[in-house]
């Protein structure tokens, strides 16, 4: 196996990067400054200069992972196209280069409440509209998948017990990125979590579950 990491020195992208370095993966990551990318990624990751807006590297910026993990996400701007652009047509590009590519498991990191139109996160240029649409293609792609719909994202860790459940039923809590960025890595293990959107948050007062158990139980 060996992964390929959009977004790599986002908050989210670098917690993924390191739970694949740890679990032994080789890591590919796709990022647009090298300099930047040195000082937050571990040293054994392979760095690809590059950009998803510019579908056409990204074939050969796959190289020759085999499984795509998808962490990018507009940043807070006054350009209203960057939720367009990041969220929509950039996992689009991804995901069309992945299909080229044969690649054999695509992971895709949006949030929860992409469903719901009226929510407020939309007033930040559609932002759940646009992770909606790329989830949408994705799922239509052809390619095997799984979707994590996070929380609140937490920089902090914490020793809660991760809540997943079947799509659109969770509508609030947070969880650290460090639990997200588990979650999608066991993803790639897990056969039941193949094909499915999962939604996660983390709460004290839930029961500590394998990842197994967890996969197993979303419809």
């Amino acid at each position: 196996m060996k992964a390929f990491v959009a977004g790599a020195t986002g908050e989210t992208g670098r917690r993924i990067v390191q739970q694949l370095v740890d679990r032994g993966i080789a890591v590919r990551a796709l990022v647009r400054n090298l300099e930047t990318a040195r000082s937050i990624l571990p040293t054994e990751v392979e760095l690809v200069q590059g950009d998803v807006l510019q579908g056409s590297q990204l074939i050969g910026a796959m190289g020759d992972s085999t499984v795509v993990f998808c962490a990018t996400g507009a940043k807070p701007s006054f350009d209203p196209t960057q939720p367009y652009k990041v969220d929509y047509e950039g996992t689009k590009n991804l995901v069309d280069a992945a299909k080229a590519k044969g690649i054999e498991q695509f992971v895709l990191v949006t949030s929860l409440c992409t469903s719901q139109l009226f929510h407020p996160l939309n007033l930040f240029w559609l932002i759940l509209v646009w992770k909606k649409q790329a989830e949408e293609y994705l799922q239509k792609s052809g390619l095997t998948y799984t979707i994590v719909r996070p929380g609140g994202l937490k920089n902090e860790e914490n020793e809660n017990a991760i809540v997943m459940s079947s799509a659109d039923t969770l509508s609030e809590g947070s969880i650290p990125r460090t639990k997200v960025a588990q979650v999608c890595v066991e993803s790639v293990f897990q056969p039941s979590a193949r094909n499915k959107i999962v939604e996660i948050v983390a709460k004290p007062e839930a029961p500590q579950q394998p990842f197994e158990t967890l996969f197993t139980g979303v419809a």
